[in-house]
């Protein structure tokens, strides 16, 4: 057997594990790099090494610590609180205000995992005092999470754009984060429609007093962290500072000001998707080596056509997504199989078939199985409605596999 092949069953093998086990895929991939890299290809130990994303992982190292900060010191909880109390009263605003804040919130720089994390069981909680469906309150919520993940301030767009980058298709953050806020946009507000929204708005429902209350004033630290988080995003847009580097400074800053507990920060930091990230982006690395991508890029071109490529690979990426992590498995294995899979199939608009990847692998993630949609089935107490919610977001999360695929079919030519 070749190194392509085995090369590719790794890869398929840690896949797998992704999707029926809780064993951190990026150890597995390690694994398999190391063994695959130098006992079977015969390569140095330091050419397998390399293939580990210094620069991405310390990227999103500082971002996500910054963020954490945030959230250790109230700052993001603060600004939960003031967007239910905008709703004034009117129960019927609060999904579309908590679908757009989440989408801000994500964008900003937290990403769709911590912002649901956030948002998700004070969600659900303002739901079940404003009589408001979870289901509907979930697909607002979890959509509006997801529709900021690729923003290139947020985790999942840093390494998206870093993937794109490698691949030659560089240059296009706003044009990936824009299409998948779009499609994450009218995916939310057609379940808003089809499922008692519009009637909420109309009906007019009240909600609980105890929620138009005006929050607690921001303290300094608070103020402190909003105007930092401020600085950076400017330092980045306009002056183009390395947002990696732009961000441990930041959370430096916070750290010596006593603005922040950064101990709790580094410990709330996700380093179970940093580590999937880098140890899946060394057994790429070592897919390209032994031209296993172009093995995998077969595969894929094998049930696609030229017309077909796009619906075909939203769907594939988003089955899987439903299972495993989209950031950390499924767009690191999915998107450096681009150019040889538009070369085999003669399609000239790589750019449509990133797009169709990065939608479809996105859009099912409000299922209970992706961690958004469990932090949205998390913040219900009943047991027999958290019952009907998990059903519900699975049958959400499958069926938005077919809705990605038609979306890229109709959109990404």
């Amino acid at each position: 057997m070749n190194l392509a092949v085995l090369s590719v069953a790794a890869l398929v093998v840690a896949i797998v594990l992704s999707c029926v086990t809780q064993v951190n895929v990026g150890v597995v991939a390690l694994a398999f790099a190391w063994i695959i890299g130098v006992y079977l290809g015969g390569m140095p130990v330091k050419t397998v090494m390399a293939g580990f994303p210094v620069e991405l992982f310390l990227t999103l190292a500082g971002v996500t610590l910054l963020f954490a900060q945030a959230q250790v010191n109230g700052t993001l909880e603060q600004m939960a609180l003031r967007v239910i109390r905008l709703c004034r009263g009117n129960a019927g605003l609060l999904p579309i205000s908590f679908f757009g804040f989440a989408a801000l919130l994500a964008s900003s720089g937290p990403g769709n995992i911590a912002t649901a994390a956030l948002l998700g069981p004070a969600a659900m909680a303002a739901a079940r005092r404003a009589n408001i469906s979870p289901f509907l309150m979930a697909i607002m919520v979890g959509n509006g999470a997801n529709s900021g993940s690729l923003s290139p301030l947020a985790p999942t767009g840093l390494i998206v754009n870093g993937l794109m980058d490698r691949i030659g298709l560089g240059g296009h953050a706003l044009a990936t984060w824009g299409t998948n806020l779009l499609a994450h946009t009218v995916a939310a507000f057609a379940g808003f429609a089809i499922f008692g929204g519009i009637q909420l708005l109309v009906r007019g429902g009240k909600l609980n007093p105890m929620d138009e209350k005006a929050p607690p004033p921001l303290e300094m630290r608070q103020w402190v962290t909003l105007g930092t988080i401020g600085a950076l995003v400017v330092g980045v847009l306009l002056f183009k500072l390395n947002i990696g580097m732009a961000a441990f400074t930041a959370a430096g800053f916070l750290a010596l000001a006593k603005m922040s507990d950064d101990h709790e920060a580094v410990r709330k930091m996700p380093w179970h998707t940093l580590l999937m990230v880098a140890g899946v982006t060394v057994l790429i690395g070592i897919l390209e080596k032994t031209q296993g991508i172009e093995l995998f890029a077969s595969l894929i071109a094998s049930v696609s056509t030229p017309a077909t490529v796009t619906a075909v690979v939203a769907v594939i990426t988003g089955l899987v997504s439903v299972y495993s992590s989209t950031s950390g498995v499924v767009l690191p294995a999915f998107l450096p199989t681009i150019p040889p899979l538009a070369a085999k199939l003669g399609v000239t608009n790589q750019l449509a078939i990133a797009y169709a990847m990065n939608v479809g692998g996105h859009l099912v993630d409000v299922s209970p199985l992706s961690t958004i949609g469990a932090l949205c089935l998390a913040g219900v107490t009943d047991s027999v409605q958290s019952r009907t919610l998990f059903y519900q977001l699975m049958a959400w999360g499958l069926s938005m596999c077919l809705v990605g695929g038609l979306i890229s079919f109709v959109f990404f030519r």
